[in-house]
């Protein structure tokens, strides 16, 4: 008296185990949901089947007892493993409530979810789980608590029946969920009919997963914040080369590393541009303020922009309104490209000209500045009057800036100080934080933003550090 509860993989003969196999020919008697029979039809000719449609599980197991109850070898046939959304727990809760002394094996076989990583590269290289999307069984709260632990938890997730037809709105319920913690960006691997005549496997971004690109048929494997694309293949790194490159990064460089993933983990840059973020994680990194990323304007593709200018032959000078802001930018990165960094506020000639002018000292300096570099990239972090000044010069075709970072920071003239540069000047290249918000920190940050703009694309920021 036995039962076999076996996996026979996703229906494709070269997936079905040898043990699998052989089970299969020394079984008497096969219980299967009927289109399982079309997979093994080679290996049960001449057994009694056993076979009914779907939702009738109960049933099938009871009749396998009562057969093996005959004394007959019965085989319990699942697609996949059979422990895995299978029959085999089945199997086993009924054997504890019947008290019966049959004997239960469990044949594993292939999951769908290992046959479709296989095919879509390699999403499962670090912690995953799974989650059924079918409430049948299970109440949808509890299946919503998992979504959001494992969303939470940056696993890579397995989704089983993601849509059905009385089951439509679940999955985008599920995209919901995650994307309140992962970036819309993630990868997110389709895979329908995996191992049969009909396969197609395709990937996507969370952000455009919707029902319709999927069925009981379907299995979804989204991965996790380290997950990527590679060769329209899933990536999931298991940490081997993270661990040869941050030992050669410098320790400032590593924690910078750390705190900008920690980051992308708690914000969403949904629709952002690339130099966008860029900027927004320099300056949340600076200053610990996520709300700053409301706040950055990007004109006329300036991050790119000067830094090709920066890294040129001929590099602009760079004029900052206070020493703070010189202080701030990599020293490192200056001294390798040979850049000029220069503040004019200590400049003998500024008290004089601000005495004489009856002006505040920072717009002395300016009025210094471009008189001696009209062309330069000009980076404001504190005096508001400095950057109105600039804009008064550039209106009256004195001052030609190649590019402007404009983050004055305080209460009077700042906010209106940055609509004078983006409403008078549209033309200049420039990084604005807009309202109240800014510093010489931050001022700063963006210009190191600009230096380090060639690691934004691998997301490994910190060079010179």
């Amino acid at each position: 008296m036995k039962i076999y509860s076996i996996g026979i993989g996703p229906g494709n003969k070269e997936l079905l185990t040898t043990q699998a196999k052989n089970v299969l020919e020394k079984s008497q008697v096969i219980v299967a949901y009927t289109p399982y029979l079309y997979y093994i039809k080679d290996f049960i000719q001449g057994k009694k089947i056993i076979s009914t449609g779907m939702k009738k599980e109960q049933e099938r197991a009871a009749q396998a007892f009562d057969e093996a109850q005959k004394g007959k070898v019965v085989a319990v046939v699942s697609s996949g493993d059979s422990g895995v959304y299978g029959m085999a727990p089945l199997l086993w809760e009924m054997k504890q409530k019947l008290n019966s002394a049959i004997e239960i094996e469990v044949i594993p076989g292939i999951s769908a979810m290992f046959n479709a990583a296989a095919k879509l590269g390699a999403p499962l290289g670090h912690d995953f789980c799974t989650i059924s999307l079918s409430d049948l069984l299970t109440p949808w709260e509890r299946i919503e608590k998992r979504i959001v632990a494992a969303a939470q938890g940056d696993f890579v997730t397995a989704i089983y029946n993601p849509v059905s037809n009385g089951r439509f709105w679940q999955l985008m319920r599920l995209k919901e969920l995650f994307l309140e913690s992962r970036n819309p960006n993630t990868p997110v691997g389709i895979a329908r009919q995996t191992g049969r005549n009909e396969e197609e496997i395709t990937i996507i971004s969370l952000n455009d997963l919707q029902s319709n690109l999927a069925d009981m048929f379907t299995l979804l494997i989204i991965g996790n914040s380290q997950t990527h694309n590679f060769n329209n293949k899933m990536i999931t790194p298991r940490g081997y080369y993270n661990q040869s490159k941050s030992s050669s990064d410098s320790t400032g460089r590593q924690i910078m590393n750390e705190s900008f993933h920690t980051i992308l983990k708690e914000i969403n840059f949904n629709g952002k541009s690339l130099a966008h973020k860029w900027v927004a994680l320099h300056c949340i990194h600076t200053t610990a303020d996520f709300s700053i990323n409301q706040f950055i304007e990007i004109t006329n593709n300036a991050i790119p922009y000067l830094h090709k200018l920066l890294y040129s032959d001929t590099p602009p000078v760079i004029i900052t309104d206070v020493s703070m802001v010189t202080r701030g930018i990599r020293r490192n990165t200056i001294n390798k490209l040979g850049l000029v960094v220069k503040c004019y506020l200590d400049d003998e000639r500024v008290a004089t000209l601000a005495k004489e002018k009856n002006i505040t000292r920072t717009q002395a300096g300016i009025r210094l500045a471009v008189e001696e570099h009209p062309d330069a990239i000009y980076a404001f972090g504190n005096a508001p009057t400095a950057l109105i000044e600039l804009v008064n010069l550039v209106r009256k075709n004195i001052a030609k800036p190649t590019g402007v970072i404009a983050a004055p920071v305080g209460f009077v003239n700042v906010k209106e100080s940055k609509w004078q540069l983006k409403y008078g000047c549209p033309s200049i290249p420039s990084v604005i934080i807009e309202g109240r918000k800014g510093g010489s920190n931050v001022a700063a940050t963006i210009i190191n933003a600009i230096l380090s703009w060639d690691e934004a694309e691998a997301m490994h920021p910190g060079e010179g550090l």
